[in-house]
């Protein structure tokens, strides 16, 4: 297990498996498991029961995790998908860059 390179907010382009070549927003990261859950990607079918909340139950898609691995960080500058640097900045803070453009990945 590596360090996560790819933080909840991030959007990030899928490189292998059934949604190779999508892109999503990460809604939800599990560093423990390595694994993320992006939005619209690798979507399953539930069956939920009717509840006070959904009076009518039925069948929904849902969003489940899958190995951040599989994803590479879409660069906000340039937009293109690219592997993630580390550098610290003047004040100590330690921050992701774009290999390809070499722009601050981070917000600010």
């Amino acid at each position: 297990m590596g360090k996560m390179r790819i933080k909840k907010g991030d959007r990030v382009h899928v490189i292998s498996g059934k949604d190779a070549g999508k892109e999503g927003k990460v809604l939800r990261h599990i560093p423990s498991k390595d694994m993320i859950v992006v939005e619209g990607v690798n979507l399953a079918t539930k069956h939920v029961r009717p509840t006070q909340k959904n009076p009518k139950g039925g069948i929904i898609k849902q969003e489940t995790p899958f190995y951040a691995a599989k994803t590479m960080l879409v660069c906000p500058a340039c937009g293109k998908p690219t592997r993630v640097a580390r550098a610290f900045m003047d004040d100590g803070r330690k921050v992701r860059l774009c290999k390809k453009c070499g722009e601050i990945v981070d917000k600010v």
